[in-house]
């Protein structure tokens, strides 16, 4: 018997709050949370509860939240779990986007499930959630071998990276969408093989990156 896909309807974005932070590759999450709103229609109301901003609207006729953690990345599940049962939102309901180090800059990965690689945010969330099972999309932010990794992740792409960067959160957006209008099977299919333009060097593979969900 095939397994249900899971419904999302809450996605969190990852990240450090306070401007020292903004713009750093660890907080791909925070980025591409702040696209989505500018992307979806209708109005999303912003609320501040569970140490987390939060914004809450319709899409596609079903209530969606969103929700930045301001509790710095490795207490992020403190916020996300008090939410979800605020919500009565099992983990599987959640898509959780964050950076990834082990992922080259301008890849992206879907999945559900699996450890948390690392990375201190989903760490959290699965030891304050007691559950892996929820959806991810992490973003590739590469790794330089020769800067310890916490100051890595706290700097910001140098001038050849931006662009790139720019590019895969873009997709990341649209990766989003597509696992909310049309399930993560499909989102996985279409986007874990993604790069940017950039980089193709097949014309239908970049024609493919140009698509994008319809929202109405």
């Amino acid at each position: 018997m095939m397994q249900q896909e899971p419904r999302i309807s809450l996605i969190v974005g990852l990240g450090n709050p306070g401007r020292e932070y903004a713009g750093t590759r660890h907080n791909a999450g925070f980025d591409v949370v702040a696209r989505l709103l500018r992307r979806f229609p209708g109005e999303f109301a912003e609320s501040h509860r569970h140490e987390s901003r939060c914004f809450e609207g319709r899409f596609r006729g079903r209530s969606l939240m969103l929700q930045l953690p301001q509790t710095y990345m490795n207490l992020s599940g403190t916020a996300v779990a008090g939410l979800l049962r605020k919500r009565g939102l099992a983990p599987e309901e959640m898509l959780v986007i964050s950076d990834d180090l082990d992922l080259p800059l301008g890849r992206m990965r879907i999945r559900v499930g699996g450890s948390a690689g690392g990375h201190r945010g989903l760490e959290s969330i699965i030891a304050e959630t007691g559950s892996a099972g929820f959806v991810r999309l992490r973003i590739g932010i590469g790794r330089d071998r020769n800067e310890a990794v916490t100051d890595y992740v706290l700097g910001r792409m140098d001038e050849a990276e931006q662009p790139i960067y720019e590019k895969v959160l873009d997709g990341a957006t649209d990766a989003a969408l597509a696992i909310l209008t049309g399930g993560v099977s499909r989102a996985m299919n279409q986007y874990n093989a993604w790069r940017p333009a950039t980089q193709e060097t097949d014309s239908g593979d970049a024609a493919e990156v140009k698509k994008t969900e319809t929202l109405s």
